[in-house]
């Protein structure tokens, strides 16, 4: 009898497409026979992680013999005296992706709903599919709006019903950059029903302007808010994978009903601790990706290449044709750029903020690939 594994498979899982992340330097560099290449693909910080924090991966590679601590004790501490909420308000993560599908996991059944903005985050669609839940997609803002391709919280809105259970909304948004403003967002939770969660997921909100709308300030105001944060972008720690919610210390322990033993390992706890104690490297960061942000916008309007606005680390920009031939050139130039065709959106690349060098650079191989017919 022949084995065809594809008769096990969940339904929900059945036509579910898998996150397809950034292409990595190394298969650049093994596929086209080139060196020296620069990614700027996955918005991850240029600069690194901090000094202290390698500092503390080497103290900390001294017990990786041991499991961590299951429970992240001293880093929920640290975390709870930055955001003045108790411990048991936080839930740690294998990056803020495995929090966000935690709440999946946790609050979503095929007899249930949840509602995200199209061109949201492609782990919203997975994380919702994997439960069979059904998804309710808002349409965006259109192009001719203030904040072009944006989440319409009417839209939004609109769509809760007695069977939503989650309602995913990332500020800044990624890979669009766009936001909504205070107003738009304290009346998108508060007008959620509080029979469903309102999750607000601030990967990048280190990168934004001041007076940028900050959800974690309003976690004792708001019950049913769940704030997603994450060490992987202004802090530099990508590749260890940690991140964490916030949320009322009833759904956390919900969270943790379903977060895997030892989610978070020993490294990754060290690292997050020392990069907290290390603001200053962070500021550096973000200054100098607001700096690079700014120069980037300037050059692209000077070639006469539409893009969004943007909070993050990273712009959107309209090539105003398909982007994947313009996405190749650039790789066989080294230069590695998201292409987002899979959000719905194939006219458009987005690309990283990295130094002064790699945004020149980067530049330089946007215009020459722009400038073929």
């Amino acid at each position: 009898m022949t084995f065809d594994p594809a008769v096990l498979i969940a339904p929900p899982v059945r036509e579910l497409a898998p996150y397809v992340p950034g292409k990595p330097i190394e298969e650049l560099e093994r596929e086209y026979g080139i060196r020296d290449s620069i990614k700027l693909a996955s918005n991850e910080n240029p600069f690194g992680a901090s000094p202290r924090v390698r500092e503390a991966l080497i103290r900390a590679s001294a017990e990786i013999g041991l499991y961590p601590d299951g429970n992240g004790f001293a880093l929920k501490q640290a975390l709870a005296e930055k955001h003045g909420c108790s411990p048991e308000s936080i839930t740690l993560g294998n990056g803020s992706n495995d929090v966000l599908v935690m709440l999946a996991e946790a609050f979503l059944t095929p007899q249930t709903e949840a509602v995200y903005s199209e061109y949201a985050f492609a782990v919203y669609p997975i994380a919702v599919q994997a439960t069979g839940a059904k998804a309710q997609v808002a349409p965006a803002l259109g192009p001719d709006q203030t904040m072009p391709l944006g989440h319409d919280v009417e839209a939004i809105l609109s769509l809760v019903n007695q069977r939503t259970r989650l309602v995913f909304v990332a500020n800044p948004n990624n890979p669009t950059g766009t936001s909504l403003d205070e107003t738009s967002l304290r009346r998108l939770i508060t007008e959620t029903p509080r029979t469903a969660l309102v999750v607000v997921d601030e990967a990048y909100i280190e990168y934004t302007d001041p007076g940028f709308p900050d959800a974690s300030r309003w976690l004792s105001e708001f019950p049913h808010l769940v704030v997603t944060r994450t060490f992987s972008k202004a802090y530099g720690l990508a590749g260890l994978r940690v991140g964490y919610a916030l949320s009322h210390p009833s759904v956390a322990e919900v969270l943790n009903r379903v977060r895997q033993p030892f989610n978070v390992n020993s490294l990754a706890l060290a690292a997050a601790r020392a990069a907290l104690e290390d603001q200053e490297h962070v500021r550096r960061s973000v200054t100098a990706a607001r700096e690079g942000l700014r120069y980037v916008k300037r050059e692209l309007d000077r070639i006469g290449v539409r893009h969004l606005p943007s909070q993050g680390n990273f712009v959107l920009v309209d090539c105003g044709r398909p982007a994947l031939p313009i996405y190749e050139r650039m790789l066989r130039a080294g230069v590695i750029v998201r292409p987002v065709g899979g959000y719905g959106l194939p006219n458009h690349l987005r690309i990283t903020i990295g130094t002064e060098e790699q945004n020149q650079r980067m530049l330089a191989a946007l215009e020459h690939a722009l400038s073929q017919p």
